[in-house]
C-alpha cells in the first residue's frame, strides 16, 4: 500500500465532519485498509511470525477500534497480528461485544473480552497473564509460527516473564510499529488538517479572552470546552504559560492570573479521529516590550529556517543545524534544552518518527520522506529574564516541500487585546 501523493499546488483541505454525497472526504474504509496493510507489511518483512500489540496506537492502527478515558492506561486491551492471518483483538468485558456489532471489519470470533490485570491490581498469581499466554501460544502454533520471535511493543514485566517461561521468544515491535505508522496516507493527512483546523478556531476564542484578570486554567477550560464541542475525541493537554513562568518552561498550566502586559503562550494537544495536534501559540496582553518582541522574532527565524529545509530527501540532522545549540539560550548540554528546539511526527501518538533535535539527529539522522507529517518547535527565552516565545508548527512534507497545517497567525507577536 502507498500513500497518495498530496497535490502541494492547492491547500491541504479541513473537512466538515460530517459525510456528504456531494465530496469526497476521508474514505474510513480506505484508511483501515491502509493502516492494517502497512502493519503487515511491517510483520512480512522482519523475524516475527506475529505482532503482541499493547500500545493504544497500535491497537487502533491494526484493529482499528479505540477506548479512552479511564481505560486508556491500564494496559488490558491487547491483541495479535499474526503472519499470514486476521487481527485478534482482546477488549475490556462489554466492549467486545460492542466492537461485535459495531466494527464489521472484525471477524466476530476476533473481537474478544480479555482481562490481565489492571496494571497488577490484580496480582500475577491470580492466572490472568498465564492463561492469556497459554491462549496466545496455541493461536500461534495453529497459525504454524510459534517457533518464530513474536515482537511485543510494550508490555508489564509479568507478562513478558510468562511468555519467556512458556517458551516464546520475544522481540522489540514498537520499533517495526512505528516504521509502519511513519508515513501517512491521504486520509490520515486530511484527519490532521481537520484537528488542526480546530485548534486554530480555538485560538480565536482564546485572544478574545485573554485579558488580564483571567487564570491560565480558565483557558485551558475554555479550551477543553470548544474542543469537544467541536467533536474532539480526547484533549490529551493544554499547556497555558504566561508572565514569570514562561522562562524556565515548565510545560503545564497553573492557576496564576494575566497580568497586563505578559507574554503568554499554549499549547494544544488533543485528537479527531484519533489524530493528534501540537499547537504552540504566543500572544502578549495588551502591549509588547521590546524584549519580547525580540525573542519573538528570534523564536519566528529559527522556525522559517527550519521550515525552509524541509523537503523529501534532506536529513533530519539538516533540520537541526540551523537550530541554536543549546548553550545558545541559556543551557547547559542538549538534553537540557531537549524539547525545546523540536521536531516531533504527528499521528495517531503525540511523539512518532521523526524525532528532530540536536540531541539525538546530528549523529543519527533520518531521511525526511513525502507523506511525513511533524511539528517543528521553537522557543527562545527573552532578555528581561522571565519572558518567552515558543512557536510549532505542523508540517506535511509533500514532492514538492512542506505545507503547512497550523493556520493561526504566527508570523510576528500577536497582542492580544491592544490597548
Amino acid at each position: 500500500m502507498t500513500v497518495t501523493s498530496t497535490n502541494s499546488s492547492r491547500p491541504i483541505p479541513a473537512h466538515g465532519h460530517s459525510a456528504v454525497d456531494y465530496e469526497t472526504r476521508v474514505d474510513y474504509d480506505r484508511l483501515r485498509a491502509y493502516r492494517l496493510g502497512r502493519a503487515r507489511a511491517a510483520l512480512d518483512a522482519g523475524e516475527c511470525g506475529a505482532f503482541l500489540l499493547f500500545d493504544f496506537y497500535n491497537i487502533r492502527y491494526t484493529t482499528q477500534t479505540w477506548i479512552g478515558g479511564a481505560l486508556g492506561d491500564k494496559m488490558t486491551r491487547y491483541a495479535l497480528l499474526p503472519r499470514g492471518g486476521e487481527p485478534v483483538l482482546w477488549d475490556f468485558g462489554s466492549a467486545a461485544r460492542h466492537h461485535q456489532l459495531f466494527a464489521p471489519w472484525l471477524k466476530p470470533e476476533n473481537s474478544r473480552a480479555g482481562m490481565l490485570g489492571m496494571r497488577g491490581a490484580i496480582a500475577p498469581d491470580a492466572g490472568l497473564m498465564a492463561s492469556a499466554v497459554r491462549e496466545i501460544k496455541g493461536m500461534l502454533e495453529d497459525a504454524g509460527v510459534a517457533d518464530m520471535p513474536v515482537g511485543v511493543d510494550i508490555v508489564e514485566p509479568p507478562f513478558l516473564f510468562e511468555m519467556q517461561r512458556q517458551g516464546l521468544k520475544v522481540v522489540d515491535a514498537q520499533q517495526m510499529m512505528l516504521d509502519a505508522r511513519t508515513i501517512k496516507s491521504q486520509d490520515e493527512i486530511a484527519l490532521l488538517s481537520m484537528a488542526a483546523a480546530m485548534v486554530d478556531g480555538v485560538y480565536q476564542d482564546i485572544v478574545d479572552v485573554l485579558k488580564p484578570g483571567i487564570r491560565e486554567n480558565e483557558i485551558v477550560a475554555l479550551a477543553n470546552k470548544r474542543l469537544y464541542e467541536m467533536g474532539s475525541d480526547q484533549v490529551e493537554a493544554i499547556n497555558a504559560v504566561s508572565g514569570e513562568r514562561c522562562n524556565p518552561h515548565p510545560h503545564n498550566f497553573s492557576d496564576r492570573l494575566i497580568r497586563p502586559g505578559d507574554q503568554a503562550f499554549f499549547d494544544i494537544i488533543q485528537s479527531y479521529n484519533g489524530y493528534r495536534t501540537c499547537y504552540y501559540r504566543t500572544f502578549a496582553v495588551g502591549s509588547a516590550t521590546s524584549p519580547q518582541r525580540d525573542a519573538y522574532t528570534k523564536a519566528r527565524e529559527w522556525m522559517d529556517a527550519a521550515i525552509a529545509v524541509v523537503k523529501p530527501g534532506v536529513g533530519t540532522d539538516e533540520v537541526a543545524r540551523v537550530w541554536p545549540a543549546a548553550t545558545e539560550f541559556g543551557f547547559a548540554d542538549e538534553m537540557a534544552a531537549f524539547g525545546l528546539q523540536f521536531g516531533h511526527g504527528l499521528g495517531l501518538g503525540l511523539h512518532e518518527r521523526p524525532i528532530i533535535s540536536r540531541l539525538n539527529s546530528l549523529e543519527n539522522p533520518v531521511e525526511i520522506q513525502e507523506g511525513m507529517v511533524f511539528a517543528l518547535e521553537t522557543y527562545c527565552p527573552a532578555s528581561d529574564g522571565f519572558s518567552a516565545a515558543r512557536i510549532e508548527e505542523e508540517v506535511v512534507v509533500t514532492a514538492d516541500g512542506p505545507q503547512i497545517l497550523t493556520k493561526f497567525p504566527a508570523q510576528e507577536l500577536f497582542v492580544a487585546n491592544a490597548y
